[in-house]
């Protein structure tokens, strides 16, 4: 394992968490990694910083480099009092995949999770993405559900 520090982030960090985060979208296919707009990422990123809003982060630094990024989200759940976890993104630098700094960025928020008195996190991940989806076998359980989703915008074509 690399030696590599997670930490929340800090505002100088945009510029190179914002290039992780189009890395990610590009990996994902989301045109190019440009799907996202100036006002998303902008919004995103002051949202990461607020202490009223649910969406949070963590970073992974090797020297003076971000390697890798996860954000997550709190929120209600209609099964439990307590508020569940949403882990959102998870992404870690081509180079550095496998080497554990994916499985420490999750085992971050779990101990965050554990501090705010949260006890469920989950995430999901696309079905091709064999290097995540052995990672998540390591961490969690698979429940089998599958993924839907739809648009306001979306004609019943597209739904």
């Amino acid at each position: 394992m690399p030696d590599v520090c997670i930490r929340p982030p800090e505002k100088r960090d945009f510029v190179e968490w914002s290039k992780l985060w189009e890395s990610y979208n590009s990996f994902y296919g989301r045109e190019g990694g440009t799907a996202l707009s100036n006002i998303v990422v902008g919004t995103t990123w002051e949202r990461i910083h607020r202490d009223d809003e649910p969406i949070h982060a963590f970073l992974a630094e090797r020297g003076n480099e971000l390697v890798g990024l996860v954000h997550y989200i709190f929120h209600r759940n209609m099964l439990q009092v307590e508020d569940t976890c949403y882990i959102q993104d998870l992404f870690v630098s081509r180079g550095l995949r496998g080497t554990g700094v994916g499985e420490f960025l999750i085992d971050a928020t779990k101990e965050k999770c554990r501090k705010q008195g949260v006890h469920d996190i989950y995430l999901h991940t696309h079905h091709e993405n064999q290097a995540a989806r052995l990672l998540y076998k390591k961490v969690a359980r698979d429940t089998g559900f599958i993924v839907y989703r739809s648009s306001t915008k979306a004609s019943r074509e597209t739904a």
